[in-house]
């Protein structure tokens, strides 16, 4: 390993450890790769050699003689990100630095795009697959594929699958427990698109809380868009039913947005008057909102991180089946609170009526 004055040392080969520990190039590699072939004694005079020549194995040259190429695909159905980058980024953790990489591929919500994408990323011999959908509601499975596939945010519907997802029953059970403890007694909740089992989900957490604690819901769940437009119109419909309703839990953050928009509009304090939620806890809503908004988070990046260590599992051979729930959190912010008079009837606005709402 010697060389001429001034001339560059070469960088060390596997054929350098094997001749400085005594052994073959095959029993070099599956001492660096940890093959279980190897004794003990083997193993670690082929690390001190690796360690003394300065040996960096090449990574590609690794994948190959493990028949791996040290890459996942990720396949997404959510087109602005809001979902699956945080999917992404937990992935991305759980993969580890350098040690393997994720391709990201955006099926815009279309089952042949996917299918594409798929075979595409077969193509390119990734070692597993995590599928994201747009929405938490189950999904048909991709079927039988040469490599291990979990599903995250949107479960498969078949059992034997790997999935991971968020919990929506008790996103809406901690908001509900949250408004309670604040003294509230009167809650309408505004949610989004009814076709979502997730909206569902949710009202039934927020419904089993107020019944046990005898409570109830004021009035019945209004369902519509996951948009700051059905946020106001929603408001409106709630107050002209229910004036004295003291808080509003919302389906997620665009909807509270416009919840917030009314309210503000007609004159109604919050949270002094109406406590409101969202759920999402997207921060750039969140942050923003007047006051800033009490929101669920979902953790995303653990539904990742998760799912990633499920499919990295799958891949060295121990496949599971069925679907990991990962809990949700609230984060409490200026959006909700007590109330003004500390309970008990609502206080209108000095010299405001409550606006009426026809149809």
């Amino acid at each position: 390993m010697t060389t001429p004055a001034g001339t560059p040392r070469r960088p060390a080969t596997l054929s350098d450890v094997a001749r400085l520990a005594g052994v073959s190039v095959a029993t070099a590699s599956k001492s660096l790769n940890g093959r279980q072939q190897v004794r003990a004694e083997t193993r670690a005079r082929v690390l001190s050699a690796a360690e003394q020549l300065s040996f960096s194995p090449n990574v590609l040259a690794r994948h190959l003689l493990s028949g791996r190429s040290g890459t996942i695909g990720l396949v997404t159905h959510d087109l602005e990100g809001r979902f699956s980058i945080p999917v992404l980024m937990g992935a991305e953790d759980a993969a580890g630095t350098g040690k393997t990489s994720v391709l990201l591929c955006d099926a815009r919500g279309d089952a042949l795009r996917e299918q594409y994408h798929v075979q595409a990323l077969l193509g390119r011999r990734v070692d597993g697959l995590m599928i994201v959908g747009a929405r938490p509601d189950p999904r048909a499975p991709l079927g039988e594929l040469p490599v291990p596939v979990v599903y995250a945010y949107a479960p498969s519907d078949d059992p034997a699958d790997m999935s991971v997802v968020t919990d929506n029953v008790l996103g809406g059970r901690l908001v509900a427990e949250h408004l309670l403890a604040c003294g509230r007694t009167r809650i309408a909740v505004v949610t989004g698109d009814a076709t979502y089992g997730a909206a569902h989900d949710r009202v039934a957490g927020v419904r089993a809380v107020l019944d046990d604690a005898g409570v109830g819901l004021t009035g019945e769940p209004l369902y519509g868009s996951w948009s700051e437009e059905w946020g106001r119109a929603a408001a409106a419909l709630v107050l002209a039913q229910h004036p004295d309703v003291d808080a509003i839990v919302s389906g997620s953050d665009h909807i509270a947005r416009g919840v917030l928009d009314h309210l503000r509009e007609t004159g109604r304090r919050v949270p002094e008057d109406v406590a409101v939620t969202g759920h999402d806890n997207w921060e750039i809503l969140a942050l923003n909102a007047r006051p800033q908004l009490t929101s669920v988070d979902m953790d995303l990046e653990e539904v990742g991180r998760r799912a990633a260590a499920l499919l990295f599992d799958a891949i060295e051979g121990r496949v599971r089946s069925g679907t990991e729930v990962v809990p949700c959190r609230l984060v409490p912010r200026a959006s909700t609170g007590p109330r003004a008079d500390g309970g008990g009837g609502h206080r209108s606005p000095p010299g405001q009526d409550v606006p009426s709402v026809s149809g």
